[in-house]
């Protein structure tokens, strides 16, 4: 069947069927390749050493590091009675335990509730916590797991202003004192200090597991950030062995939305990656005797990052396409700040990107209906010069010049389109800022599915009527029936997307059918015109013709009469 599709069948069919495939693998498979940051170069790590530092790091022990094991002890969860500080603020509550480590926080607000609708809790129940210190030294590790931490103060009200506690471990050899100073927006500076110079890590903590369920192609796992603009990511089940990183920004345990973060760390501090029983990355690093850095736990709203420090909204990272997602969710972010809604941003975001694309998809249009009308005429050749590959291309292409036809014109500005239909998916599968963001009387969540399917039966019927408006030229009925499934396949996929994009992709579907409409009735009045000049041309022929006729009938007669007088 393949061997009888034209160029530009095979270039549609290759979309279609690319697009087909592209959703309901990465619907079902995230993707395991690297996520590319704006002005970033990602690398793909290989843990396949003990230990693969960098160049400019500095020299890590590497038999003792070998040799830092996590304990099924340390990873326990804290239990209630065992927190000895609460931080409560109108938007969350953070719990630290007996170990100094963050134990929980809560979000309150409603529209970070959990599948079972419960306040998401941002700290994992099993695995390492947030400021968790662990030293080289067995013997003085296995009594710090064993002494309780002392705070100053068991409660913290947060308001507009900053409070601080101090975290006091008093230890045979050493005391470990934590210098915590809490803010409203989510984030904390620390210092944490020994009394004595002994080797001690501090730990990220486990990546929040909030609605695993709709990681629908969202990278989730750790990520590091480095001052030259270099992010690497560790997913989920491919941490292998262990790494070193320096000379970082920002280190981050993240998922779709949330994220544990630590940064402003002294450049030559060797962070390290290492994995757990599940393969899994745990993010840990070497600390000075007084080490200084900040941290931030909760959701990866690009606003409340960017005022505490730019540098953290390269923890919002868009894949492959973040060299057009990151300016499309600028624009997005303004036009928000116009309506107020994401609804409607949405959809003058859609409106914006076809009216920039509009040229090159009206070149593609106006392609395939010329493509169309040429279609018979090019069975006609196939027909008489079956014999003679060579002929038939040349005679083909003389048509193509002759009419100002182009095989590829139909399909070249629908893939062009497929880069931009990519970076605004990941702009909306990543924007936290769309979670509890409600648009119509039915869509009360544009980052969840649409409960009532309203939006991707719309967005399918829109599909095939879009279809039947566009020209094609196929000649195989098997081929058209394929084609007419795919708003079918498509509804099918989309039913369980965020309810903001196919509110994207049926707001495009809109004013792709406005425009094909629009190109549709320009071609038919050009082609009425050029049949109206045409008829004029043989009715003004004929009249020449019936001219030459006429005068050609009274010059014989002259030459008659002329023949007579002379007689």
């Amino acid at each position: 069947m393949l061997d009888k599709l034209t160029p530009n069948q095979r270039l549609m069919l290759a979309v279609a069927l690319s697009v087909v495939f592209f959703v309901a693998y990465t619907a079902i498979v995230p993707p395991v390749e690297p996520e590319v940051a704006q002005d970033a170069k990602i690398n793909k790590v290989e843990l396949k050493s003990d230990v693969n530092t960098q160049s400019n790091a500095k020299s890590v022990d590497v038999e003792a590091v070998a040799g830092h094991a996590i304990s099924t002890q340390d990873k326990m969860a804290a239990s209630a009675s065992s927190n000895i500080v609460t931080v409560t603020n109108k938007d969350f509550i953070l719990k630290m335990d007996t170990l100094g480590r963050i134990s929980s926080k809560e979000l309150l607000q409603d529209k970070f509730r959990d599948n079972d609708d419960n306040h998401a809790q941002l700290i994992p129940a099993f695995g390492t916590k947030p400021l968790y210190v662990r030293f080289l030294d067995e013997a003085l590790n296995k009594e710090a797991s064993s002494v309780a931490y002392v705070a100053n103060k068991s409660e913290i009200s947060l308001g507009d202003e900053p409070q601080k506690v101090v975290l006091t471990q008093k230890l045979s050899s050493l005391t470990v004192t934590k210098e915590l100073t809490f803010y409203a927006d989510g984030h904390y500076d620390a210092v944490v200090s020994v009394s004595k110079d002994k080797r001690y890590f501090i730990y990220l903590g486990q990546r929040p597991k909030v609605n695993e369920t709709e990681q629908m192609m969202a990278a989730v796992g750790a990520m590091v950030y480095n001052a030259d603009g270099v992010l690497t990511i560790i997913e989920d089940g491919d941490a292998e062995g262990r790494k070193t990183f320096t000379n970082l920004e920002i280190i981050a345990a993240f998922d779709q939305y949330k994220a544990t973060v630590m940064y402003g760390m002294p450049k030559d501090t060797n962070i390290i990656i290492e994995r757990d029983k599940d393969d899994n990355p745990v993010v840990y690093f070497d600390a000075l005797p007084t080490m200084k850095f900040s941290g931030y736990i909760g959701s990866k709203n690009y606003t409340i990052l960017k005022n505490i420090d730019p540098i953290l909204t390269n923890v919002v990272e868009y894949g492959w396409f973040t060299f057009a997602s990151k300016p499309l969710f600028a624009l997005l972010l303004w036009l928000h700040g116009i309506f107020g809604n994401w609804g409607w941003s949405i959809i003058a975001l859609t409106l914006i990107i076809r009216a920039v694309l509009y040229p090159l998809t009206y070149k593609g249009m106006m392609s395939m209906q010329k493509m169309k009308d040429l279609a018979p005429k090019l069975k006609e050749l196939k027909e008489k010069y079956k014999k003679d590959p060579q002929r038939l291309n040349a005679a083909t292409m003389d048509m193509y010049k002759k009419h100002g036809a182009n095989p590829l014109g139909g399909c070249l500005p629908m893939l062009l389109q497929i880069p931009v239909f990519f970076a605004i998916y990941r702009v909306l599968l990543n924007a936290v800022e769309l979670q509890g963001a409600p648009w119509a009387l039915w869509i009360t969540d544009l980052s969840r599915m649409d409960q009532y399917y309203v939006l991707p039966v719309l967005m399918g019927a829109s599909m095939f009527y879009q279809q039947r408006l566009t020209p094609n030229n196929f000649t195989d009925p098997m081929q058209e029936k394929v084609f007419k499934y795919l708003p079918v396949i498509f509804t099918f996929f989309f039913i369980t997307f965020p309810s903001g994009l196919v509110l994207y992709w049926f707001v495009n579907n809109l004013f792709s059918i406005g425009q094909q409409f629009i190109v549709n009735t320009q071609f038919k009045n050009q082609k009425d015109a050029q049949v109206a000049l045409s008829e004029h041309a043989k009715k003004m022929e004929h009249k020449e013709i019936e001219k030459e006729k006429l005068e050609n009938k009274r010059s014989k007669k002259s030459k008659k009469s002329d023949g007579k007088s002379d007689d």
